[in-house]
C-alpha cells in the first residue's frame, strides 16, 4: 500500500510542479547566442558552490538514514556530485577560470537558494522529503542541462569535454526513480505527512527556478 500511496504523491507532485513552472529566460537567451561569456562565468561560479554544497548534504543525509533504502540512494548522488564537481572545471576551464577564480567568485544570493534548502532539508528535514523533491524535480533539471549543453555546443563552440558537466546531468542516474520511490514509500510508511513532503518539493523547485532567474539578471 506505501509503494502505491508514494506513487501517487509522486505523480499528484509533479503535476503541481509542472503547473507551476514558468520560462527560463537564461536558456533562451543562451540558445540565441545572446548570453556573454562574463554570464557563463557566474554559471561555472555559482554551481562550484552548488555542486560541493549539495556533495555535502548527500553525504549528511546518507549518514542520518544509513539504512536501506536510503543510505545507498543518497551515497550513489554524493558519489554523482563528486563527479561532476571534477567535470565542472572542465567547463569553467574552457571560460578561462582556474581553481582559484572559481573560489573568488562572488555568488548571487538568490542561486544560492537552492542549496541552501537542501541543506538545512538534510540537516532537520527527512530522507522522504529529499528524495520526493529530487525525483520530482529532475526531469526539468536534466531538461535544462540537455538545453545547456546543446546550446553551448552550437553557439559557443565549446567542445564535448567543455560541456561534460551539463550532459552528465542531462540523464537521470541508473535506478534512481525507482530508488527515490521506494525512499518516499519508507516515508509515508512510518508516518510521514504526505503534506510536507510535498512542500519540501515545491519550495526546492521554486529555490532552482531562482537560481535560472538570477543568471538572467539584467540581460535583454
Amino acid at each position: 500500500m506505501a509503494a502505491h500511496t508514494a506513487e501517487e504523491l509522486i505523480g499528484r507532485v509533479r503535476g503541481e510542479v509542472s503547473v507551476g513552472a514558468s520560462g527560463n529566460r537564461f536558456l533562451e537567451l543562451l540558445e540565441r547566442g545572446r548570453i556573454p561569456r562574463e554570464r557563463l562565468s557566474w554559471l561555472a561560479g555559482e554551481e562550484y558552490r552548488i555542486v560541493d554544497s549539495d556533495r555535502r548534504s548527500f553525504a549528511l543525509l546518507a549518514a542520518r538514514y544509513p539504512e536501506p533504502p536510503s543510505g545507498a540512494f543518497f551515497l550513489t548522488l554524493a558519489q554523482g556530485e563528486a563527479q561532476a564537481f571534477r567535470l565542472l572545471h572542465d567547463f569553467a576551464a574552457a571560460l578561462g577560470l582556474g581553481e582559484k577564480d572559481l573560489h573568488a567568485y562572488e555568488p548571487q544570493p538568490l542561486a544560492q537558494a537552492y542549496p541552501a534548502y537542501l541543506a538545512q532539508r538534510a540537516l532537520f528535514g527527512t530522507a522522504a522529503e529529499v528524495a520526493l523533491a529530487m525525483l520530482t524535480n529532475l526531469e526539468e533539471w536534466g531538461n535544462y542541462c540537455a538545453r545547456t549543453a546543446s546550446a553551448l555546443r552550437a553557439r559557443y563552440e565549446l567542445t564535448d569535454e567543455a560541456i561534460a558537466f551539463f550532459t552528465f546531468f542531462a540523464d537521470s542516474p541508473p535506478d534512481f526513480a525507482a530508488q527515490a520511490t521506494e525512499v518516499v514509500a519508507a516515508g509515508l510508511a512510518a508516518g510521514e505527512a504526505p503534506a510536507d513532503l510535498a512542500r519540501a518539493a515545491r519550495l526546492l523547485h521554486d529555490y532552482e527556478t531562482a537560481f535560472w532567474n538570477s543568471l538572467a539578471t539584467g540581460l535583454s
